[in-house]
């Protein structure tokens, strides 16, 4: 298995060969992008939670923060005054979308980032403040949209914040939607060659297991560090007990220096992962038995 970026690059030119990449450094094309804040104000020293919110043409998306094995993952460089601090960008829970016909992990539909910007406590009420970052992206839909842009945002700063209703209301959506993990669900992960095989076992009585084969294979795995291939196919047994075998492919090429210990998969389920419909992406990382 190559363990190099070169056969990364090689394997995005053959794949990009077959689209019309359009490059422009202040284009946005098939999305809108917007920088927001889920509050009216700054308060000194205090975290506020600002997003990017991107909007896709009929048709368009962007990627994931891993987008498999073709994709670059929308990101922000951010400019801020002296004194400030921005945390991770963090992505909603990943999809599966198509390019062209290899399958990525992205979004088809309208979505959030956000992160977490600290302000100094010394900054004064009555002051208006402007940070400001470059976000950069790709978009695809029938042709791909590499591009970048200097986004800024202005906020009074205040002694006290409202919310902002409508970012508010998006940015909770998204916070619902967040992968995580369960202890409902327990997991082992085993390697023969180029297949792993993940076992997933409910663990308590909040576990919701399929009602059926056709509901079980429904369910996606994401790959968090691309040690599984996201475009090659994947397996799914349901057993009697509720539990589930998954099939993966390993990826030809791996950008870790070493082979990881643990196997870091998302699986989607759209139905949930616990009773009521909760907990959509289920976010597991077991030891690899080798």
């Amino acid at each position: 298995m190559t363990n190099g970026p070169s056969r990364l690059w090689l394997l995005a030119v053959v794949l990009f060969s077959s689209f019309v990449v359009q490059h422009s450094a202040m284009a946005q094309e098939g999305l809108k992008i917007q920088l927001v804040s889920e509050q009216t104000a700054i308060v000194p020293g205090q975290p506020l939670t600002v997003g990017l919110w991107l909007e896709h043409d009929r048709g368009c998306h962007t990627y994931w923060r891993f987008p498999g094995i073709v994709g670059v993952p929308t990101q922000m460089k951010w400019n801020l005054p002296r004194g400030w601090k921005a945390g991770e960008l963090i992505y909603p829970e990943p999809e599966r979308t198509m390019m062209f016909q290899i399958k990525a992990q992205g979004f088809d539909r309208d979505v959030m980032l956000r992160t977490e910007i600290t302000p100094p406590a010394n900054l004064k009420a009555g002051e208006s403040v402007t940070f400001s970052g470059t976000a950069s992206w790709m978009c695809c839909g029938k042709s791909c949209h590499p591009g970048s842009m200097e986004l800024s945002l202005t906020l009074p700063v205040a002694a006290t914040a409202e919310v902002n209703e409508k970012w508010h209301k998006l940015l909770d959506a998204e916070r619902a939607r967040a992968e995580r993990t369960s202890d409902a669900w327990s997991a082992t992960a085993s390697e023969n060659g180029d297949a792993i095989t993940l076992v997933v076992r409910p663990a308590t009585t909040q576990a919701r297991v399929s009602k059926n084969q056709r509901e079980a294979d429904k369910i996606i795995a994401f790959t968090e560090d691309g040690w599984f291939d996201s475009d090659k196919p994947q397996t799914i047994q349901r057993h009697e007990d509720g539990s589930l075998t998954i099939g993966l492919i390993k990826a030809d090429s791996y950008l870790g220096d070493h082979p990881p210990k643990t196997l870091r998969v998302i699986l989607r389920n759209d139905e949930g992962w616990l009773h009521g419909g909760e907990l959509r992406c289920l976010q597991m990382a077991p030891r690899i038995e080798r």
